[in-house]
């Protein structure tokens, strides 16, 4: 198990505790306990008992408390069940509390039945009633339970791969995000600054929760929170400990190239007043529940406005960002016959780099023989000879690669896509890091976010997948 694997474990594992520990109070301990809390694969008695509880949690008898205690006495039993148990109770939650479908059809037959268009109104009214299904109100439930809404957010996480494989869930995670969208809606959030005087608690959960630039230690992670860094991220009133998002900014000279350079802890603080660009290095969704959600378009704008009242010497905003999907597409790409293309000139560097005489090895071979040597970026002959040829790749590969519904096929581009950035520059080597050698034979791209074009950058790209690119990013991936 990897440190970060415990990290994230230990903090579910805490949660869990807090959760049970908080609900206490309001459920009725002697019946859950005299009852028999269900065993944690939840075989077909204790299903019953858990359908019962379903039922008795939608019973509307004895007041707010009741309904509270009802309520927590349903979490504290999901929270004893295993990957199995739970996956049975979702099942059940989702195809026994759906929509009334007898009332469902009896509200139809009423609006095709309608003649006045105040009968109109009535059955139209009555059939959406209809389809709300019962598990929605028994999932609001939660809501008024403290750490509730953390135990949705962590619900739908769970839920989530589940519905990828089962029509019914699929619908079942279809409302509960709709739920979890309209209870986060940005303007409900809290954008606050974080810093190395934040309690302990918030800032390990930076460190479990980093998706981009694993945080190695606490020294790393206070050298990203130094004078010359920002850390920002947005909370929600009902989880004010939990960050949903957070960016990382570093105040530096010009738009950086690498981000070894950014984490490095041996390098001295900067003035933050002198510097002229705000690099985006990091953003991180913090609740794998809130999957489909998006905050990170409204909390890059944000984060612009601080910086540039808090700074008024900042020019340029920028991101230093990984192109995730470009080892997958590379691979492809070798696969049909389309992999690097050498120039004459291009194709003797990498053979003079790896010490070959030319027997008519195809491009592609060579270039993957030079990626092939241990270590071969740490090799000024060896990296300088394939940079060109790969760099044209990834550059056609961000401009052109698209999914199905015509967007970016690489999901970070088409986040800062649909963000109005425009794609400003490819940087060789930017992360050699094995997850970024991984992901993108080491390259990076910086995103400019200028503000004067974001807006008309959004619409191009948004209403027909136009990715507006700087001069030399059109050009490299012409070539």
């Amino acid at each position: 198990m990897t440190n970060e694997t415990a990290t994230a474990e230990s903090l579910l594992d805490r949660t869990l505790r807090n959760l049970r520990s908080a609900w206490t109070e309001f459920s009725d301990s002697t019946r859950y306990y005299l009852s028999g809390a269900p065993r944690p694969d939840l075989p077909g008695d204790d299903l019953a008992k858990i359908r019962q509880q379903m039922l008795d949690c939608l019973e509307a008898k004895g007041g707010e408390v009741s309904a509270r205690a009802r309520a927590a006495e349903l979490g504290r039993s999901y929270l004893a069940l295993n990957a199995t148990g739970r996956h049975r109770f979702l099942a059940l939650l989702a195809e026994q509390f759906g929509p009334d479908r007898e009332e469902v059809s009896a509200a139809v037959a009423v609006l095709q039945d309608a003649e006045s268009e105040e009968d109109r109104r009535r059955a139209e009214r009555r059939l959406r009633e209809a389809l709300v299904p019962h598990w929605r109100r028994l999932l609001t439930r939660f809501t008024a339970l403290p750490e509730g809404v953390k135990f949705l957010v962590d619900l739908r996480a769970e839920l989530l791969p589940m519905a990828r494989k089962s029509p019914e869930l699929a619908d079942l995670d279809a409302d509960l995000r709709e739920l979890l969208a309209a209870w986060f809606d940005v303007g409900l959030l809290e954008l606050r600054r974080i810093t190395w005087e934040a309690p302990a608690a918030l800032l390990e959960k930076l460190i479990a929760y980093e998706a981009v630039h694993k945080i190695r230690s606490w020294e790393d992670l206070k050298n990203r929170l130094d004078s010359d860094r920002r850390c920002f991220a947005y909370f929600h009133p009902n989880m004010p400990q939990e960050p949903l998002i957070f960016v990382e900014v570093a105040l530096v000279d010009g738009m950086s190239d690498g981000v070894q350079a950014l984490l490095d802890e041996s390098a001295p603080s900067t003035d933050p007043k002198a510097a002229n660009t705000a690099i985006f290095y990091s953003i991180s969704n913090a609740q794998r529940g809130l999957a489909g959600i998006s905050f990170g378009n409204f909390l890059i704008k944000r984060v612009v406005d601080v910086l540039e009242h808090e700074f008024p010497n900042l020019k340029t905003f920028a991101t230093l960002s990984p192109i995730p999907g470009f080892g997958s597409w590379y691979a492809e790409a070798i696969k049909v016959g389309e992999g690097p293309k050498l120039t004459a000139s291009e194709r003797r560097g990498v053979l003079q780099a790896l010490g070959l005489e030319d027997d008519g090895t195809s491009d592609t071979d060579l270039v993957e023989r030079a990626l092939a040597v241990e270590q071969w970026w740490t090799d000024p002959a060896l990296a300088d000879a394939v940079k060109a040829p790969m760099m044209r790749l990834a550059a056609r590969y961000l401009m052109t690669a698209k999914r199905g519904n015509g967007t970016a096929r690489d999901p970070v581009a088409h986040f800062h896509l649909s963000n109005g950035a425009r794609m400003e520059r490819l940087n060789w080597l930017g992360d050699p890091s094995p997850n970024g050698l991984r992901q993108s034979r080491g390259m990076m791209i910086n995103y400019l976010y200028k503000l004067s074009e974001i807006d008309d950058n959004h619409e191009a790209y948004s209403d027909g997948g136009r990715v507006t690119a700087s001069s030399a990013m059109r050009a490299l991936a012409r070539s």
